[in-house]
């Protein structure tokens, strides 16, 4: 297995009214990830691109969503991986401070 590079770990940054409110209250941002990153390669990735220290990551698969026409099934949105990474108190991200 190729060893990723820290700036193909992170695809980019999942903005929605919940990941908003997440990193208000909680500190918490989410990101799309690569799918074969680890939580290493990820608390990394974002501890060097950011410049903030990294407390915890919690990733998920977010499964295929399929569509159908008729008889015919297809696959609407391909699989991917999330990251919701917790940074310490007093770090932020301001990307997502839109």
């Amino acid at each position: 297995m190729a060893e990723l590079h820290i700036y193909d770990v992170i695809r980019r940054p999942v903005i929605t009214e919940k990941s908003a409110t997440l990193s208000d209250e909680l500190n918490q941002y989410v990101f799309e990830v690569a799918s074969e990153a680890n939580k290493i390669q990820i608390r990394e990735a974002v501890e060097v691109i950011f410049d903030v220290k990294v407390e915890k990551v919690r990733t998920m698969v977010m499964p295929a969503k399929r569509g159908r026409r008729g008889r015919n099934w297809y696959i609407r949105t391909r699989q991917w991986k999330k990251a919701v990474v917790t940074v310490a108190p007093g770090d932020k991200i301001e990307l997502f401070s839109v």
